[in-house]
């Protein structure tokens, strides 16, 4: 884990990248942080999370690092002791983890809870929306830290790295840490209900967009043809063929439209 920051003090926020090692566009925003390593009005923690895996340019080592915490000193895996290594080196922070994903282009924003950080700090990034995954956030960083994480675009690809970059950059606008204003928007918020499981097969394909609602008698998924039909409304977040071993994605239901206040423009 490397470990530098901006300005003097103490900080009480980070800026965390690297916790996949498939993941590099969040590594690439902080790497441009350092290298020009711009005034700051309060001091900010840059975090990169797992080197072994990001050097191997695979998800993690030996456990997926975002379902191993809180981990500990003595535990069996590296992300196990690096989970533990994290939690120690944010304590008293408010983190700002980048992460990509196969399922979706557009940038988007995860959180444990609707929080009142979380509704005051999201609106003013550019993201398509915000999801609340309180049911499913055991063994995640933000179980333990207080945490905004990003999905910044599709694994691998440039406008992820320049979408971690301009996500970065409003976060810490936004938190003041670097000069200037940010412009909020409306941004809808949905709340994960179930798990889309999958069965093992040799081919799988997804017939619907993540965040758009799929209806009851709708075919939203199928594994060698076999088609999942929907029971009940809803509306997919991270859905895609391949992106997951045993599941589709997630199903969402929408709790909320976030309306910026004048304050905030």
């Amino acid at each position: 884990m490397r470990v530098a920051q901006l300005g003097s003090g103490t900080p009480e926020i980070a800026v965390v990248a690297g916790v996949h090692g498939d993941e590099p566009c969040g590594v690439r925003a902080v790497k441009r942080l350092l290298d020009e390593r711009p005034t700051v009005e309060r001091p900010v923690k840059l975090v990169v999370v797992n080197e072994a895996a990001l050097e191997r340019q695979v998800r993690f080592v030996d456990e997926d690092l975002n379902r191993a915490f809180p981990g500990g000193t003595d535990a069996e895996t590296h992300e196990g002791r690096l989970a533990h290594e994290l939690i120690e080196e944010l304590e008293g922070c408010l983190a700002f983890s980048m992460h990509s994903t196969q399922s979706h282009a557009e940038p988007f924003a995860i959180v444990n809870q609707l929080s009142e950080t979380a509704r005051e700090l999201v609106p003013q990034l550019p993201v398509a929306a915000m999801v609340e995954t309180s049911n499913f956030a055991e063994g995640r960083l933000f179980s333990e830290i207080d945490t905004i994480e990003v999905e910044c675009g599709l694994q691998g690809s440039e406008t992820a790295a320049q979408n971690a970059d301009r996500l970065t950059r409003a976060f810490l606008t936004a938190v003041g840490a670097l000069p200037g204003d940010t412009v909020a928007r409306d941004l809808p918020v949905y709340r994960l209900t179930d798990v889309i499981r999958k069965e093992r097969a040799d081919t799988y394909e997804v017939f619907v967009d993540n965040f758009a609602e799929v209806e009851p008698g709708d075919p939203f998924a199928a594994a060698d043809g076999d088609m999942q039909v929907a029971q009940e409304p809803f509306y997919p977040v991270l859905m895609s063929p391949n992106g997951y071993r045993n599941v589709f994605g997630y199903a969402a239901e929408k709790i909320d439209e976030l309306t910026p206040s004048p304050a905030a423009d």
